[in-house]
């Protein structure tokens, strides 16, 4: 059994997922955060950091991209998780970032950002 812990907050509320978000941000971050936290077996800070980032937004524009499909938020939500789990880290991310080619997308960045533990608040 999986322990239960509290789902930290944004420190972004302008900008990364939270802001892209909008009006539906206070719903989408738990499920966004769960979803990602399972999907890459990584730790809410880490995702949080991920949610914060510019990773973050582009995260939420395929959340979007889901909804404008006729998703559910829930469902749209686990969509973008599959989609980034899908899609694989190349030779540019790897050399920009130092995240192993070949590597799930959304794992490697949310990886990086628990390594790098960045803020960001522009």
């Amino acid at each position: 059994m999986k322990t239960q812990h509290t789902i930290p907050s944004t420190r972004n509320e302008g900008w990364g997922f939270w802001g892209t978000m909008g009006d539906k941000a206070s719903t989408a971050w738990p499920l966004a955060m769960t979803a990602i936290a399972d999907a890459t077996s990584e730790n809410f800070d880490s995702v949080r950091n991920f949610l914060d980032s510019p990773h973050g937004r582009h995260f939420a524009d395929d959340v979007h991209n889901a909804l404008y499909d006729g998703n559910l938020l829930p469902d749209a939500i686990t969509a973008a998780t599959k989609k980034w789990m899908g899609r694989k880290i190349g030779a540019r991310n790897n050399r920009d970032y130092g995240i192993p080619s070949n590597m799930p997308y959304l794992a490697g960045f949310v990886i990086h950002y628990g390594i790098t533990d960045e803020e960001f608040s522009a």
